[in-house]
């Protein structure tokens, strides 16, 4: 692989797109903006860049000798983990001419190494594999259980907690869950951090992923985050698929997320142990970042429940 020509930063140009993950049409799917760096930026430059980018995620790279890392930020934060600004980052690469298609590549980034790769045939999908976590039973909060009766009229059949700090909560088949109105203000704090809802979708649904029918759908609250609904969400499908390929017994199920910008995506367990997400995207402009000299010491604005991840060395922390 070849890097384009470094630049100085952040005083310099830097390639940045835009793509609407998991989606097969423009103006669908969740936006995430990916920069190529051609140097580390401190994180005070990233999350201010990303708050002035006002996508749900923004996908930081940058190339290190031969390995690549990857760091994602919201608006307000920075978080450990993203699945569609993954997807976004990988399709970018390929854009870039920085990818092949089929081939795999290692994007370390504060869960890990994911596995990432173009799909062979289809320049506009590529897979990704991301922690699937591990849901813990929890009984539902009254203040959550008032919630969803007050939106949705319906009690939960079973409650989770994660360890990605989601709470999931299964819901009837029959819950009005693609049309309700859920005010994410009005969460309640213990799971303001992520609210995964889910529901088996029954056989005369119309949602499709790749020509292919899906099984379930959600939605996905994160206020905490500064996100009060993400619109398709990797990472909460990584979460729940391994419960959805138990129960229906399948070895790959098909997921949607029912938001204002719908999209979905195939899931199935890697043999790495992780969840392999393959999904389209599309590309809906390209062009260049250009920063000015930095304020030293300036703090972005904003504001995030959650803690930010330990910086460590910055960059350097996300080499093996």
């Amino acid at each position: 692989m070849t890097v384009p020509t470094p630049v100085t930063a952040p005083g310099g140009a830097l390639p940045a797109l835009l793509v609407e993950a998991f989606a097969e049409r423009p103006c669908s799917g969740n936006g995430a903006a990916v920069v190529l760096l051609h140097q580390p930026l401190d994180a005070t430059v990233l999350q201010a860049v990303a708050a002035s980018l006002q996508q749900s995620e923004t996908a930081f790279l940058l190339c290190i000798g031969e390995r690549w890392l990857l760091r994602w930020f919201t608006p307000t934060c920075e978080v450990e983990l993203c699945g569609h600004a993954t997807l976004a980052a990988t399709l970018a690469l390929g854009h870039w001419g920085l990818l092949e298609p089929g081939t795999c590549l290692a994007l370390h980034s504060r869960s890990g190494p994911l596995a990432v790769a173009l799909e062979p045939g289809r320049p506009d999908a590529a897979r990704i594999e991301l922690p699937a976590g591990v849901l813990q039973p929890v009984a539902a909060e009254p203040a959550l259980l008032a919630y969803l009766q007050r939106h949705l009229g319906v009690a939960p059949e079973a409650c989770w907690h994660s360890t990605l700090n989601y709470r999931v909560v299964l819901l009837p088949a029959a819950a009005p869950l693609a049309g309700a109105h859920l005010p994410a203000a009005e969460l309640p704090q213990p799971v303001r951090p992520g609210l995964v809802l889910m529901q088996a979708l029954t056989e005369g649904s119309t949602a499709t992923v790749l020509g292919r029918p899906c099984h379930y759908q959600l939605r996905f609250l994160a206020p905490g985050l500064g996100i009060p609904e993400d619109p398709v969400t990797g990472s909460a499908h990584a979460l729940v698929a391994p419960w959805w390929l138990q129960r229906l017994g399948l070895s790959a199920v098909v997921g949607w997320q029912c938001s204002h910008r719908a999209g979905g995506m195939v899931c199935e367990a890697a043999s790495s142990g992780m969840i392999r997400l393959c999904g389209a995207g599309h590309l809906l402009w390209d062009g260049t970042l250009r920063l000015g000299p930095w304020p030293r010491g300036e703090r972005p604005s904003g504001a995030c429940d959650r803690q930010p991840p330990a910086s460590g060395a910055g960059w350097h922390s996300l080499l093996p």
